[in-house]
């Protein structure tokens, strides 16, 4: 793996318990994206062709097994932690901040048929079945309550909730607990 792939590896493992990976299958879909990552940065040509078709199969394989569809292609920040594995979507084009956290069932994708999708700042936090949608920017530290659908930006340091979500407040005072 690439260098910086590395780093933020090891910030995502940071985030959970010690040897996760049969007790946390959302490990799997965080290590194969991180791997896709690297893969993007080999040097074009067979190995890289060869490599590029092993990850789309095993991407597939994971994505079934643990109902989280993470591509290669949405940039990530370091210490992304999934609980609950399982009906995790998350657009291709997508760009996730550092120490994120999702809950099942969250879905971070586009509103129309369109490629506009969600940006989220660090430390974000989305509850079980949050939805975001669209063109959409999530600030820093900010919290997404269980099965909200947020189809505005959402300030940093604030927590949005309902359908359609409004923001209710400042964060620091807040728990979005699954």
């Amino acid at each position: 793996m690439h260098k910086d792939i590395k780093i933020k590896w090891k910030d995502d493992l940071s985030r959970y318990p010690k040897k996760p990976w049969l007790r946390e299958p959302s490990i799997w879909a965080v290590y194969w994206h991180r791997k896709g990552e690297s893969i993007d940065l080999m040097k074009d040509g067979f190995f890289k062709k060869i490599a590029m078709s092993f990850y789309w199969i095993i991407f597939h394989f994971v994505t079934l097994a643990t109902g989280i569809s993470i591509a290669k292609s949405i940039k990530i920040g370091g210490g992304l932690r999934i609980y609950h594995f399982g009906n995790v979507f998350i657009h291709q084009n997508t760009v996730i901040g550092a120490n994120c956290t999702l809950r099942q069932g969250v879905t971070l994708g586009n509103r129309y048929n369109d490629e506009f999708a969600p940006t989220l700042g660090d430390n974000v936090e989305l509850g079980a079945y949050a939805q975001v949608l669209g063109d959409v920017t999530v600030g820093n530290n900010a919290k997404i309550g269980a099965l909200s659908v947020v189809l505005e930006n959402v300030p940093e340091n604030h927590t949005a909730v309902g359908i359609p979500a409004k923001v209710k407040s400042n964060t620091k005072s807040q728990s979005i607990d699954a």
